[in-house]
């Protein structure tokens, strides 16, 4: 498994929002393009992939922008990781719509298997607040 810049970069933003939460206001993706030295345009595709399920507030217009829609207690880091990636599974084996074969009979399957359950749990118990 390999986190790649659209992972990382989502990950960025919403500790970035989760860092001005208390501020109660609304970020621009130009002001975190400027602070953090990411390209607006690739910060404007990953945003739409963080926003699904209304993850996020947003707001258009000269005071608009971003925030988030309740405490950074409440956002996970296996959430933002897996709405912008997608499966983040250890082996191609592991994600549901591959179908191995060699799976009943494959002697390292266990191992990936539960890597992959140790990696979803650490993401699953840290939260925007901790990192904050």
């Amino acid at each position: 498994m390999k986190i790649s810049t659209k992972g990382r970069y989502a990950l960025i933003i919403m500790i970035y929002l989760a860092q001005r939460y208390n501020e109660n206001r609304y970020i621009t993706l130009k002001e975190i393009s400027e602070k953090e030295g990411i390209s607006l345009k690739y910060l404007e595709k990953i945003i739409v992939s963080i926003n699904k399920d209304n993850y996020l507030l947003s707001q258009r217009g000269s005071e608009g922008g971003y925030k988030l829609a309740t405490d950074p207690k409440n956002y996970y880091v296996y959430d933002i990781i897996t709405k912008s990636e997608g499966n983040i599974a250890v082996t191609t084996c592991l994600n549901a719509s591959f179908n191995c074969g060699k799976k009943a009979k494959c002697s390292s399957y266990r191992l990936w298997n539960d890597l992959n359950g140790v990696i979803i749990d650490f993401l699953k118990s840290k939260t925007l607040d901790e990192l904050i």
